[in-house]
This record gives C-alpha cells, structure tokens and sequence, in this order.
C-alpha cells in the first residue's frame, strides 16, 4: 500500500487505522508537508507503517513514485496506490486487488462513473474536468473502455512497474502518464466501481491548469504510444493505415489552406485546384478513422505479467 500524503493532518491517522490487517505493508511518503503530517505519522503505532520523507514537494507523482519503489525493494507483488486525504474507502480494497491477485488483469482502477447516484456527490467542477481530461487519456494511453482514468484508487502488479522504460511524470499528470506507459507495454486494465468520498478535504489540482496543461502532454503521451506500439513492437494494418492516411490528410489540409489563401478576394478557383485539395484529406480522415476503430477494438485485454504464486 502507499501513501502520497501532503497536508493530510487531519485524515491520515484514520486511513491508516482503516486498512485491513491483511495488507502487509503501508508506505506512506510525506511530500514535504507544511502543516503536522510527519509528526501526525511519526505517531502512528502500527508496525506496518513505512514512512518517507521529501524534503522539496515532488507532487503526488513524485511521492507515488517514491513509494512504488520501496514497495518494490519490499517485495511486493501487489502494490496499491491510495491518496492520504480520505476521499478513497478502504472497505473496497479487496474488490479493487481482486482481478489483479487472479490474474484477470496487470492493472485494476477505481471507476467513480459506475454508480450514479455516488456520482452526484462530486463537485460540478471537477465533474466537468474529469469528463473532458478523461476522453484525452482514453485517447492517449489506448484504453477506451476505461470510463475514470484519472482516478488515483488504483492496483498494479509490482512486475508491470518492472517493466516501464520511462520516468513516470510527477505532480497531477502521474495517473495520465501511468496508463500511456501501460498502454505502450499493452497491459491488460480494468475498471472497479469505486464511488470517492468527498469530505472537507482541499484538492490543490487547479481544473483550470489542468485543462491547458494536459492536452499537450496527452498527444506527445499519444504519439509515443502509437510509435512503440504499431511501429516498434507490431506492425500491423493500423500502422498502415496511419502512415498514409495522416501524410493524405495533412497534405490535402496544407494545399488547400495556401490555395485558399493565395486566392483570397477571387471568385474562381479551379475544380482541379479543389479536387487536389479535398480529395487527400477526405482519403486521409477516412484511412485515420479506420486506424481509430482498429485502436479501439485493440484495446489490450490479456495480461502481460506472469501469474501471482500461489499456495501449495
């Protein structure tokens, strides 16, 4: 289990005492907190309990990040990434480990859009930014069956983090950055319905930054996928159809834009001027969205790790 935990003096005793016995060990990583979480956790009797500390504020990435590594050094096979806030319910652990733990899945993630009538507790605001932000992941990492990308709750096999080649991004892009590199390694996800618990604790994630900040970072995110996993490690009619489809269309877009513009004012232009220009790109947007509804039928759904030992 870890814990990025940044300004949770008030809830983090009680997530820790609220987490089944069965859970081996707690890596909680204080990311330089300014109020009383070290001393908060220095306090917490339970011998399970791993405490980091940052000494400059990494982000929740960063302390993920920090965390998944000492799970690693601890042997975990499981490891379980939950936020210190309280706004996620320890009871729905089990559910959230299970398909991970029977090999189903390399990676399990919390699903808030699963149960409507939980869905209403979420802030308007971030209801709207988790809706537009969670389309731009599902485009970006590949996996369009995953209705909550950007929710933290989540299980992963320690064997998956073995094999990301990249640093994972720090601060709120981590959760985005974790599924782009599970889809480039064509890991198998699920989505567990985990309705979050909205209390009086503050998100310091600004929708608005997130909203200009993240786009950009998606599509660079989409096009290393797309690059490690059509043209690297397959090669397949998507990867076809993207290489023609996408010159086509930028062609016919490029052409017809300085046509239109060289005749600017004019009340002729050639059929064959327009021909040159319309027909790529409609070839072109008709070849890419064929390689969208190849991506999206792709979406992987076998699991890349070995299964967990079991017990004789």
């Amino acid at each position: 289990m870890v814990l990025p935990c940044y300004g949770v003096e008030r809830h983090i005793r009680e997530v820790v005492h609220s987490i089944p016995p069965w859970v081996d060990h707690i890596v909680a990583v204080n990311d330089a907190s300014r109020d009383a979480t070290a001393a908060v956790l220095a306090s917490i009797d339970d011998p399970r309990l791993v405490v980091l500390h940052h000494p400059k504020n990494r982000g929740v990435g960063g302390a993920t990040q920090t965390g998944f590594a000492q799970a690693l050094t601890l042997g975990a096979d499981v490891v379980v990434k939950m936020d210190g806030d309280g706004q996620m319910d320890p009871a729905r652990l089990e559910a959230l480990i299970a398909p991970v733990a029977r090999g189903f899945a390399d990676f399990a993630k919390g699903n808030r859009w699963a149960d409507l009538k939980a869905l209403k507790t979420m802030p308007p605001l971030r209801l709207a930014g988790n809706t537009a932000l969670g389309f731009l992941v599902r485009a970006a990492s590949g996996y369009w069956s995953t209705f909550d990308p950007v929710n933290g709750f989540l299980a992963i096999r320690a064997d998956l983090l073995r094999l990301f080649q990249s640093p994972l991004p720090e601060r709120y892009f981590f959760e985005c950055g974790l599924l782009i590199e599970a889809g480039i390694q064509r890991a198998a996800v699920v989505d567990v319905s985990m309705p979050a618990r909205y209390g009086d604790e503050n998100s310091s994630l600004s929708i608005p930054r997130a909203v200009i900040g993240f786009p950009p970072r998606l599509l660079r995110g989409f096009v290393r996928r797309v690059f490690w996993r059509y043209y690297i490690y397959d090669f397949s009619v998507t990867s076809l159809l993207l290489a023609t489809g996408l010159p086509m269309f930028l062609f016919g877009l490029v052409y017809g834009s300085l046509t239109w513009a060289q005749h600017a004012g004019q009340d002729y232009v050639s059929a064959g001027q327009v021909m040159i220009a319309a027909m790529p790109m409609i070839l072109g947007f008709q070849l890419l969205l064929q390689a969208c509804v190849l991506d999206i039928a792709s979406t992987p759904r076998t699991p890349v790790t070995r299964p967990l030992r079991t017990a004789t």
